[in-house]
């Protein structure tokens, strides 16, 4: 029978832990990334009505062509110069976007980590890699969705105006009002990117230092908070999986829109 000193000298000793500061999104990166992203919109619009306004001048004058014919052109035009140009611009915004997010991320988990006394130097590894190059693809993709609804809008903007009999002033009303939604959409991205992006690299970054918990931090942010993230302030959660929210395992940030972070759980500290 084991006696009561070996069993004292073979226990464990209690397992303790740290909890990091949680790491929020940059709000510069955001507010440039939405600055670059409303850039472009706004170039885009000022062309297209430019360019409509033109072809509308030059119906009343031509007598060889249909103002549908005319209007169709230009907007074929204008369509392929502007998707060309978001193509581009995305590539380049997407990488710009990606390599700041990345940077922020981790210099901000080497402070929190020096907060606790650790100290790590973080490489580009293959996880961070993968994770790295998401971001950018997703970016490319938004950026490029941007041009590709509103063109599509405003060329059905346009056939309807022709079709209604609506004058160049009526046309550019609408036009402004299209622009609006582009422009709130463009925010949108920029905000939810933000969110997103950092809430992935830092992951990524957790599970490099061997983290496997962490504590959902609501943001109490926004107007309309989800209830269930309300509620999730303050659990635990395993980052592989998440937490269990409105019938899915969501991670902080990632759903649209959401702005919770999270507190990493360093464990191994002695009492």
């Amino acid at each position: 029978m084991m006696s009561l000193k070996t069993k004292t000298r073979q226990r464990k000793e209690p397992e303790n832990f740290k909890v990091l500061r949680p790491i929020h999104p940059n709000c510069g990166i955001e507010a440039e990334y939405r600055k670059r992203l409303n850039a472009l919109v706004t170039e885009m619009l000022d062309s297209i009505e430019y360019w409509l306004a033109a072809e509308y001048r030059a119906t009343g004058l031509a007598q060889d062509d249909l103002p549908a014919n005319r209007l169709q052109s230009a907007m074929s035009r204008l369509t392929r110069q502007w998707q060309d140009k978001f193509n581009d611009a995305a590539a380049k915004l997407g990488l710009w976007f990606a390599a700041k997010t990345k940077i922020y991320s981790d210099l901000s988990m080497t402070s929190r980590l020096k907060d606790v006394g650790m100290s790590v130097d973080f490489r580009m590894t293959r996880p961070m890699r993968d994770a790295y190059q998401a971001v950018i693809h997703e970016q490319v993709g938004l950026i490029r969705s941007i041009a590709s609804e509103h063109l599509q809008e405003v060329q059905g903007l346009v056939m309807r105006s022709v079709q209604q009999g609506r004058n160049l002033g009526e046309l550019s009303k609408e036009l402004q009002k299209r622009y609006g939604v582009t422009k709130r959409r463009a925010a949108l991205i920029s905000r939810d990117q933000s969110n997103k992006a950092t809430a992935t690299l830092t992951r990524v970054r957790q599970q490099e230092i061997g983290v496997t918990q962490a504590i959902w931090k609501h943001s109490h942010a926004g107007k309309h908070p989800r209830p269930s993230h309300v509620k999730a302030d303050g659990e635990t959660y395993d980052i592989e999986k998440g937490m269990y929210l409105d019938g899915e395992w969501l991670l902080p940030g990632v759903a649209i829109n959401c702005r919770c972070v999270s507190q990493s759980i360093i464990k191994g500290f002695k009492a």
